[in-house]
């Protein structure tokens, strides 16, 4: 039987470990503090291992299927470790330009190095899928129609708090994920800027205990994800758009800080953006057993003039638990489902993201949905 190498044992993995610790699975747990890993195992079935890159190597094999949530800059560490030892790569992460370039000896191979199977991106992938498939195979599907889609999602404390936002993990990476560039689609123009934040606007969300109003900004480069979606060039697309999700009142409540990110570029200005991050670790980490929140909101809209020909939405409204913190459990769920569907051969070797065909996305949807998670579609 293959072993699963699940590396890193923090709070945010362990729903999704604990739903492959069982007798049906060889599961090993790595991570530097061995006391964490036996925590996460404690009724489960599975062996806790002390992380090391040496011990790691010589303790996998062919066949075996590496989980890497370890921070993102050691994904590609992880993954050459995967294509030396004919092993496979599951990571909710991003592709990176450096996972991309290995996709090619992943398919001499014939290892899935699978990524983007986590939260957002992740579950969002898997609701675009299925929803531009129900639309193909309307009587309304018509490239020269206006098509507009949206794709938001966030997290944040399931009580508002004055900020309106607090942190399950350093804040640095919001701050710089502040800092990264977006482009998208609005009205029918590529759109891009410098600063997210500045391109925030008013969003409202039909959600399963009615509707809301959040504050939504464009999130990294949504060009990409038109193509992998299914919106080939002949597609009139008038908005086309992923993004992040926020509060109400959250600009206002941040505006101090975006005039600090603005201006950090130099090096030592950069050291002004990590000692900021320390301090809002101090003052907005979620206490020990708080419910956090997650909205995700997923929409395709299609018109003719200002007629609505075809419309269809995913909404998913989830809140901390004893299972562990939303975030936790759906990040880490849907890469578990990733690896099951590794281990029974459904996904293509080479580097991939979550699955594009929408059969699979919609029975991974299932699962999560079997699962307890809620996930409405209008």
């Amino acid at each position: 039987m293959n072993t699963i190498h699940w590396l890193g044992a923090g709070l945010s993995s362990h729903p999704g470990i604990q739903r492959l610790a069982s007798p049906a699975h060889c599961f090993v747990l790595w991570n530097r503090t061995v006391a964490k890993a036996l925590a996460a195992l404690e009724g489960y079935h599975g062996e806790a291992r002390v992380f090391d890159w040496s011990e790691l190597q010589t303790a996998v094999h062919p066949g075996d299927i590496l989980v890497s949530m370890l921070p993102a800059d050691q994904h590609i560490r992880v993954a050459e470790i995967c294509l030396e030892h004919g092993c496979h790569f599951v990571s909710s992460s991003y592709v990176s330009p450096a996972m991309h370039a290995l996709d090619k000896p992943a398919r001499e191979k014939k290892l899935c190095l699978v990524n983007e199977v986590g939260l957002d991106p992740g579950i969002d992938h898997l609701m675009a899928q299925v929803l531009m498939e129900d639309y193909r195979r309307s009587d309304a599907m018509n490239p020269d129609y206006a098509h507009h889609f949206n794709s938001f999602c966030g997290g944040f404390p399931s009580e508002p708090n004055d900020f309106r936002y607090k942190f399950s993990w350093s804040p640095l990476g919001v701050l710089r994920a502040l800092k990264t560039p977006a482009r998208w689609i609005e009205e029918g123009e590529e759109t891009a800027t410098d600063k997210p934040w500045k391109a925030l606007s008013s969003y409202s969300v039909q959600l399963p205990a009615g509707e809301e109003i959040f504050q939504a900004y464009p999130n990294r480069d949504s060009l990409p994800f038109t193509t992998e979606y299914g919106f080939t060039p002949e597609f009139n697309v008038q908005r086309f758009i992923r993004g992040t999700l926020r509060l109400n009142g959250w600009a206002e409540a941040w505006s101090d800080i975006f005039d600090t990110v603005e201006s950090c570029d130099t090096p030592a200005e950069q050291n002004q953006l990590a000692n900021l991050s320390n301090e809002l670790w101090e003052q907005y980490a979620y206490a020990p057993d708080e419910a956090d929140r997650v909205v995700l909101h997923v929409d395709l809209e299609v018109k003719d003039g200002g007629k609505r020909l075809w419309h269809g939405a995913y909404a998913l409204d989830e809140r901390g638990n004893a299972s562990g913190s939303a975030m936790a459990r759906l990040v880490s769920k849907t890469v578990s489902i990733a690896v099951e569907a590794v281990m029974a051969d459904e996904l293509p070797p080479g580097v991939s993201g979550a699955p594009s065909d929408p059969r699979t996305a919609r029975n991974w949807l299932n699962k999560l949905i079997d699962s307890g998670e809620k996930i409405l579609r209008t």
